[in-house]
């Protein structure tokens, strides 16, 4: 099994998977406090912040910094790459992730492949010179972006035993948010990175209950940290893959303690994959998730309140008042299920009286409002003049049809 040295605090993601745990600081515990059932299934004590706003990490730039006389080797391999581009491998093509060689490895026929546990010794450095992550032994699965995306992209183009220089864009490494208190928002990074071990990952259906349910929630929490970068993207393919560790067969037998035990890990899952595909306007899977969810818990509140919020986005709002109301009853002082059911009761009534007032002109019959008097002059007089021009064309009739027969006999 993937590890990274030291376990992540429980409730709160690792420090981006690179083994070691993030300063608690109110920033990067809390999510949506706007709404408290947006936010995602963490410790029931804390407190979450809106991050709805945050931009996309495709629009983070990086500020310039003051280079330190301390950074010889950094500012050695830059202006080497200015003298001779060819050192240095442009990975994405964009410039914005690069990687050259420092060590040359044991050849391309041992870079590690995706899916491989891997070790590296790793060392991250700010453009001023400091030093702000070193790991001897840093263990990962490679391609599951359990690490940062520089890193996850970049191990595979490794050999073994290479050490590298690597040289990131914030985008691919804490994005916007940072890490507090040590890497600012926006910030780039270098890597040193030394290629250790490559291995294949456990077999899953092997796994011990208690080491798939580690695992599991190593992934989910990854996916914690990605929604709090607002990389819902990310965010959706952590959680993914933990829900399929979960789901996945097993030939080992799990305790009854151990079932519930993934059973809770899987709906926190499916309630966090429901957030994320909400942030991105996926109505369809979203609802999808919400429903998973309430297969094995009908009563779970979050479920309810995003089912209810995905039919209204829908403009399905018959369907989502009765939801919305059956989360009140199981939670009656919640003022966002509150808030929220007087929203769509609101918008209902609304588009009740927009279709009212639609078949009315349909049926050439304009609301009372609009022609008041009109209607009201009119309309105890159209009857009679009916009835009577009808009855006198009855009369006429009868008088010619008398006057035929009496001719013919």
């Amino acid at each position: 099994m993937a590890s990274s040295g030291e376990e992540p605090r429980n409730g709160s993601p690792d420090r981006a998977g690179t083994g070691t745990e993030p300063s608690p600081t109110a920033d990067a515990t809390q999510l949506d406090t706007a709404e408290d059932f947006e936010v995602l299934e963490e410790e029931e004590e804390e407190e979450e912040e809106d991050l709805s706003e945050l931009p996309p990490l495709e629009d983070v730039g990086r500020p310039p910094a003051p280079p330190r006389e301390d950074t010889q080797p950094l500012e050695q391999g830059r202006g080497e790459a200015a003298e001779d581009p060819q050192e240095w491998l442009d990975v994405l093509g964009s410039g914005l992730l690069k990687k050259k060689t420092l060590v040359p490895g044991q050849g391309v026929d041992t870079r590690p492949r995706k899916g491989q546990d891997v070790t590296v010794r790793l060392k991250a450095t700010l453009e001023d010179g400091s030093v702000v992550e070193e790991n001897p032994a840093l263990t990962f699965t490679l391609g599951d972006c359990d690490v940062l995306q520089a890193l996850d992209l970049c191990v595979q183009l490794l050999e073994m035993g290479e050490t590298a220089l690597i040289v990131a864009d914030a985008k691919y490494c804490y994005g916007a948010q940072g890490r507090s208190p040590d890497i600012p928002p926006n910030a780039a990074l270098t890597l040193e990175v030394e290629l250790l071990a490559a291995q294949d990952a456990p077999d899953l259906e092997l796994l011990s209950g208690k080491e798939k349910i580690e695992l599991a929630n190593r992934k989910r929490e990854r996916g914690n940290f990605f929604y709090q970068q607002a990389d819902y993207v990310l965010a959706i393919n952590s959680y993914d893959i933990a829900l399929k560790i979960i789901s996945s067969s097993s030939k080992v037998d799990f305790s009854p303690d151990e079932e519930a035990e993934l059973l809770d890990v899987k709906v926190k899952c499916l309630n966090n994959l429901a957030a994320s595909q909400l942030k991105l306007d996926h109505y369809e899977a979203a609802l999808k998730s919400c429903n998973l969810v309430l297969e094995h818990q009908p009563g779970n509140i979050k479920a309810l309140f995003r089912k209810g919020k995905v039919l209204a986005q829908q403009g399905e709002y018959r369907e989502a008042i009765p939801i919305l109301k059956a989360a009140l009853k199981l939670e009656p002082s919640n003022k966002t299920i509150h808030a929220e059911l007087s929203k769509l009761v609101k918008k209902h009534a609304d588009q009740k009286n927009v279709e009212t007032e639609m078949y009315r002109k349909m049926l050439g019959n304009p609301s009372a409002a609009s022609t008041p008097g009109k209607c009201k002059d009119k309309l105890p007089w159209s009857i009679p003049w009916k009835w009577l021009f009808g009855a006198t064309a009855i009369a006429l009739g009868g008088v010619a049809l008398s006057v035929v027969i009496a001719a013919r006999n």
